[in-house]
C-alpha cells in the first residue's frame, strides 16, 4: 500500500476522538523506530520531514526509505509530510517526491524567521492549497508564531515575547475560511527545541513548565468544532532521557517540555497532530552516549545505532502513541489514495 492523504488520518481521527503523533525524521533508524512502534500498538502514523532533513538525506534517500516503510507495514496508515516548508517551491518539491501532505509555513517569511504579515500568510497559504489540493495532497498552515529554532526555522521569540503572537480565535476562524487548509498549526505558547520554559518557581528556583494559552485552543474548537488543529513544539523533553545523557557526559541543564496532559487536554477540544521531534533526539543521544561510555572498544556503528533505535521506539514512540490515543487504530478504515482524495475535494 502507498502513502496516505495525511487529511484521511486527520479525519479518522477526529471521527474517534484522538490524536497522532506526527514524528520528524533524519535518517533510517528513526523511521525504522516509528514503523516496528506503530505496527506494536496498531497505530497510523504520520512521519515528516524539515527542510533541514530533506537537505541531510539528500531528499531521494528518505523518499526511498519511506516507500520501503509502507511496504514492510502496508496495514499501517502513514502520511508523510512536509514540515515547516518556507515556499511554495519547497511545497513542490516535496510533492514531487510523493509527499502527502505539505506544510506551508506562511507565519514566517521565507527566511523561516521574520514574522509574517496576516495578509501575506493567507495569500501564501491560498496558494498552496490550490497547489496541493488538485494533487490530492493535504495542507497545513499556521497562523501565530512559536517560540524556539529547530532546524532553522523559528522567530526566536522569548517566553516574554510570545503573547503577542499567540493564535487570535476569531482571526483563525477567518485564516480558515479564506485559505480552505485541512490543518491548523496554532500558537499557544509551545517552543521547538529542549529549552522550552524560562519559568522559574521563585521559592524552590526548579524549572516549571511554559504556560499555555489552553484557552485559544478551547475557544477555536467552539468557534470551529471540525478544524483540525495541530499542536507543534510538543516533545515532553522527560528528565529521566536528558539525566541519561548527562550522566554520560552530556551538558543539558534547565531543560522542559509540554506536559503529556496539557497535549491530553487539547486533543479533547480538536487537537489532531501532535509534532514530536527533540524527545527522540534525546533518546538517541543517551543511548549513543551510553554505548560510548560503557563500550569504548565498540566502533562498528550498528552497536550504538541499534540501541539508539530501541530507545527511541520504547521511550519516545510506543508512550506516545499510546498517550495521544491513536493505538489501536490503525485498520479502523480503508486507506484512501491520493486520487480518491483529489476527488473528495473536487467535489
Amino acid at each position: 500500500m502507498a502513502l496516505v492523504p495525511m487529511r484521511q488520518i486527520l479525519d479518522e481521527a477526529a471521527k474517534g476522538g484522538y490524536g497522532v503523533g506526527a514524528f520528524n525524521v533524519n535518517n533510517m533508524e528513526q523511521i525504522q523506530a516509528i514503523m516496528e512502534a506503530a505496527n506494536e500498538t496498531h497505530s497510523p502514523v504520520i512521519i515528516q520531514a524539515s527542510r533541514g532533513a530533506l537537505k541531510y538525506s539528500k531528499m531521494i534517500y528518505l523518499q526511498k526509505l519511506m516507500e520501503a516503510a509502507v511496504q514492510e507495514y502496508p496495514h499501517i496508515p502513514v502520511a508523510m509530510h512536509l514540515d515547516h516548508g518556507n515556499s511554495i517551491e519547497t511545497c513542490k518539491q516535496a510533492i514531487a517526491l510523493g509527499f502527502t501532505s505539505v506544510m506551508i509555513d506562511g507565519s514566517l517569511d521565507e527566511t523561516g524567521k521574520v514574522p509574517n504579515t496576516y495578509e501575506a500568510n493567507v495569500a501564501i497559504t491560498l496558494a498552496a492549497v490550490e497547489l496541493a489540493h488538485p494533487l490530492g495532497v493535504t495542507v497545513e498552515g499556521e497562523l501565530g508564531c512559536l517560540g524556539g529554532i529547530e532546524d532553522g526555522q523559528g522567530a526566536g521569540l522569548k517566553a516574554d515575547e510570545l503573547d503577542a503572537h499567540l493564535t487570535d480565535p476569531k482571526q483563525a476562524e477567518d485564516f480558515v475560511a479564506k485559505t480552505g487548509l485541512d490543518a491548523l498549526a496554532v500558537a499557544i505558547g509551545t517552543s521547538h527545541g529542549a529549552y522550552k520554559s524560562g519559568r522559574k518557581d521563585p521559592k524552590t528556583g526548579k524549572m516549571l513548565p511554559p504556560a499555555l494559552a489552553m484557552e485559544r485552543i478551547r475557544e477555536i474548537h467552539k468557534r470551529m468544532p471540525n478544524c483540525h488543529m495541530v499542536m507543534h513544539g510538543s516533545s515532553s523533553v522527560p528528565q529521566e532521557l536528558v539525566d541519561i545523557i548527562n550522566k554520560y557526559g552530556g551538558n543539558m541543564p534547565g531543560t522542559f517540555g509540554i506536559p503529556v496532559e496539557n497535549i491530553q487536554e487539547g486533543i479533547k477540544y480538536g487537537v489532531r497532530k501532535v509534532n514530536v521531534d527533540t524527545d527522540s533526539r534525546l533518546a538517541m543521544t543517551g543511548a549513543i552516549r551510553k554505548v560510548f561510555v560503557e563500550s569504548p572498544n565498540k566502533f562498528d556503528p550498528r552497536d550504538y545505532l541499534k540501541p539508539a533505535r530501541e530507545a527511541m521506539r520504547d521511550l519516545v514512540y510506543i508512550p506516545r502513541m499510546k498517550a495521544f490515543g491513536q493505538a489501536g487504530h490503525a485498520t479502523d478504515y480503508k486507506q484512501m489514495t491520493l486520487a480518491e482524495m483529489k476527488e473528495a475535494y473536487g467535489k
